[in-house]
């Protein structure tokens, strides 16, 4: 069985993989990747650091779907150097593996400009600097920006834009600057960059340009930035997107052949090494780089071909770049040349800049070279396709841009040749899509899961619907699996619990067996667990597998490891015996941040793994649940007590909610606050449920509100007389979510769609009378409420609480060791 080692977990190194697998058996593969992760879509990261997407969304291949196909993945080991003589290669971990053949497929590195203060001598970046490149940068970015409020960000290109555009979600306000004199200069021209700038701006973000960073202004941490102009900006927080390089250090350091990135022939073979080749970013062929997703693909298809066999001749001749995404909202489109670069090229433009729309298109020798779409992109498949395979253009050359009574985007669509590339970002074809249509799947979500079309930015969906309504002859189903609750078993909810109750399932793996033809699914245990907690209660049958990480050791993983832990403090009340246990806990284990929330509770990050049952024992405080999509915490004002205006008793009844509903599972976390008068010093307004007092001793119950990556204020439930009818409502409500939402859906988005009136009608009027039934299984879920830092003292099973073996995470310059964390796990924070 050939040995293969691939170097590089990223999109090029698993798509090589994948390709392999494709071809056929007899391969033993081995994968190292830096991050403790399986493999997942950079070009989504923009959407995760937005909030639009969940960090889980951006995953193409789980860490067991590497077992499934028998790779052995190194995940968070870092190759050091590779020994072509011996034909091994070394890494940070001590291990030592022999290859037959070697795949080295580093990626690209952030380019960081020489910039004065933009490093400190011991922790890499200067506190308050970032790179975006990788998940945890990504994670770090979120956790900064939330208690932050202006940002610079360090490069107009695709990937700034999309930082900027990211971060004005959390809330901060942010300047763009850019080196060049107009943006994104590597795909389009002045004026259409000029168009481009007209549409940032009118997002609120301020572009800069042409601005040259000399200087990070703060001395421990970021204040400001400096320009080669003399002329300085301020801000507490810097994002540097200003490119990538090829990452060419471990072969350099392996004394392999590297000029601009790692020197390959047209079989990706590195030069003068007949056993070890190279794929991705990192790679230089014929003189050339690239950075775009496409070309990867073409060449772990060349690749893969070579190494199995399958065409020992296949070649990699280069690719003709082209890409189309959406950049910070706006469709963008570039191929080719961005201007003419001969006398007798012909160059076509519009450009309508009040709805910031610009095409253009340069001609030579009668075939397109180069075009540009910003705005208005609905002409590129054919362009893309001129472009690739150099199809005859109309004589009217206006026509390349506009329909001008031509046929409709479907005909369009249709008319596409097979091999037209419809999905940029994961190399996807028209003809793959109707291979697939006429394989037998015949829904949208089917095709895109099967081929990966539409899974990256996004931005070809529209187009992928309609080549599968084309090659299903417009007889399209309806995907089944958008009504599921979770993706490995095909119910909805109502259907899902009917089913539970009627067979008994009360564990995870019994639903499995008995709904699921006994197939587990990794992405649908956790949501399976929390349904089951709250329907079976005391009788539901715990089984550790089918927890996450946090939730198995009852508090949030960190990026190095360890853990934090948020002791429950109701009503952002405590006193001066828990402050001094909480201080000596902090001390006597050495921990590196004591924070306070932004939920008022404490918060204790960098414990040991082997040392939560000792700090739970000392702290003697509940949890505050942290870590678990749950009922969290109510935060509340000082209230009538003490305060001026205050109108009722907020803290009193802040602290009765988190007593009652402390710690019931939900479908998403539950976040609540109690104001003691419509001046909303605990945001009410703006939480999953609030209550506000007002005049006449009344309360205002307000449910759906949301100030995270998505900001909604609530929509009103109802006004009554007393606290006991607040504790009511906030159960029935709180249970009906529990037994209605889908998983993961927050009550921001579950309250509209259900709609506030229909609410009312259900929990306040109780037209389906069905309140009695609410309170008396919310009563149940209360009645069984145990406290997981108390039961989890003594472990659950040997191991629980172990340390796990250790290894080196290396990103953005800095090294953590630590065990590795689970896919999807959370970070620290109130808002995880």
């Amino acid at each position: 069985m050939t040995k293969v080692v691939v170097v590089g977990n990223g999109m090029a190194g698993a798509r090589t993989v994948e390709e392999i697998l494709a071809r056929g058996d007899g391969f033993a593969i081995t994968m190292f990747g830096e991050e403790p992760y399986g493999n997942y879509n950079r070009i989504l990261l923009s959407n995760v650091l937005s909030g639009a997407e969940e960090e889980d969304g951006i995953f193409l291949n789980s860490l067991g779907w590497y077992a499934e196909n028998g790779i052995d993945l190194r995940a968070g080991v870092r190759v050091t150097r590779i020994d072509t003589f011996a034909k091994v290669v070394h890494a940070d971990d001590g291990s030592v593996t022999a290859y037959d053949k070697l795949v080295i497929a580093t990626g690209s590195t952030p380019f960081v400009p020489p910039v004065k203060g933009m490093h400190h001598p011991r922790r890499g970046f200067h506190q308050g600097v970032f790179a975006f490149r990788t998940l945890d940068d990504t994670r770090a970015m979120v956790r900064y920006a939330r208690d932050h409020e202006r940002a610079v960000v360090i490069g107009g290109g695709l990937l700034g834009l999309e930082a900027a555009r990211g971060l004005q979600t959390h809330g901060v306000e942010v300047t763009l600057v850019h080196a060049a004199g107009h943006l994104m200069n590597a795909q389009l021209d002045a004026q259409g960059g000029g168009i481009l700038r007209r549409s940032v701006e009118r997002l609120g973000i301020t572009v800069r340009l042409p601005a040259r960073t000399t200087e990070i202004l703060g001395r421990d941490r970021v204040e400001g930035v400096r320009f080669a102009d003399g002329n300085s900006v301020a801000c507490d927080m810097v994002v540097v997107a200003a490119g990538i390089r090829p990452n060419v250090a471990l072969a350099q350091a392996s004394g392999l052949p590297v000029e601009r990135g790692i020197v390959v022939d047209d079989q990706l073979r590195v030069q003068d090494e007949p056993d070890v080749y190279a794929v991705g970013e990192c790679v230089q062929h014929r003189g050339a780089t690239y950075g775009l997703v496409a070309p990867l693909w073409e060449q772990a298809k060349v690749l893969a071909d070579h190494l199995t066999g399958r065409d020992p001749k296949a070649a990699y001749h280069g690719s003709r770049t082209a890409t189309k995404l959406k950049v910070a909202g706006v469709d963008v489109a570039a191929m080719g040349i961005v201007a003419p670069e001969r006398d007798d090229d012909e160059f076509v433009v519009f450009a309508e800049p009040k709805r910031g729309v610009y095409k253009s298109v340069v001609i030579r020798d009668d075939r397109i070279v180069g075009a540009t779409l910003l705005g208005d992109v609905h002409k590129v498949g054919f362009l893309m396709q001129a472009f690739d395979r150099g199809l005859p253009l109309p004589q009217e050359r206006v026509r390349l841009l506009f329909d001008l009574g031509g046929p409709s985007e479907e005909v369009a669509a249709a008319e596409l040749d097979d091999s037209a590339q419809v999905c940029n970002c994961n190399g996807v074809t028209k003809g793959a899509i109707a291979a697939t249509v006429h394989g037998g799947v015949k829904t949208l979500g089917g095709v895109m899961d099967a081929t990966r079309a539409g899974k990256g930015c996004g931005s070809c969906k529209t187009l992928v619907s309609q080549i599968v309504e084309w090659a299903a002859g417009g007889a399209v189903e309806e995907d089944p699996s958008a009504g599921w609750y979770v993706p490995g078993v095909p119910l909805s909810k109502p259907e899902l619990m009917a089913a539970i109750r009627e067979r008994g399932l009360r564990s995870v793996s019994s639903v499995f067996d008995a709904l699921a033809g006994g197939r587990e699914d990794a992405k649908s245990k956790m949501g399976l667990v929390s349904l089951l907690r709250m329907m079976w209660g005391d009788e539901y049958v715990d089984e550790r597998d089918a927890r996450f990480i946090n939730d198995r050791v009852h508090a949030n993983i960190q990026k190095d490891g360890t853990f934090s832990v948020v002791p429950q403090m109701k009503g952002g009340c405590t006193t001066p015996q828990q402050l001094r246990r909480i201080a000596d806990v902090a001390e006597r284990y050495a921990l590196p941040l004591v924070k306070v929330t932004g939920g008022q509770r404490i918060d204790l990050l960098g414990v040991r793994k082997e040392d939560l049952p000792k700090v739970w024992a000392e702290l003697d405080m509940p949890s505050g649940y942290a870590y678990g999509k749950s009922f969290r915490t109510v935060k509340t004002c000082v209230g009538a007590d003490f305060c001026r205006f205050g109108l009722g008793d907020s803290t009193a009844l802040g602290i009765a909610i988190e007593s009652r509903f402390q710690g019931l599972e939900s479908p998403g976390k539950l976040k609540l606050a109690v104001t003691g008068c419509p001046r909303n010093c605990a945001e009410a307004y703006v939480k999953d449920l609030g209550v506000v007092a007002v005049e006449g001793g009344r309360w205002e119950i307000y449910v759906g509100g949301a100030a995270g990556a998505h900001v909604r204020k609530g929509d009103l439930l109802a006004t009554v007389d007393s606290p006991a009818e607040v504790l009511a409502l906030t159960g029935r409500f709180i249970q009906y979510y529990r037994e209605s939402a889908n998983w993961l859906e927050r009550t921001y988005a579950w309250v509209p769609r259900v709609g506030i009136e229909h609410l009312r009608a259900v929990l306040v009027e109780d037209s389906e009378g069905l309140c009695a039934g609410l309170d008396a299984r919310v009563q149940a879920a209360v009645d069984a409420y145990r406290d997981p830092w108390k039961e989890g003292a003594e472990p659950a099973t040997p191991g629980q609480f172990r340390e796990s073996l250790p290894l080196t995470v290396v990103g953005n310059g800095a090294r953590a060791t630590g065990p590795v964390p689970a896919v999807g796990s959370a970070v620290a924070g109130e808002s995880t």
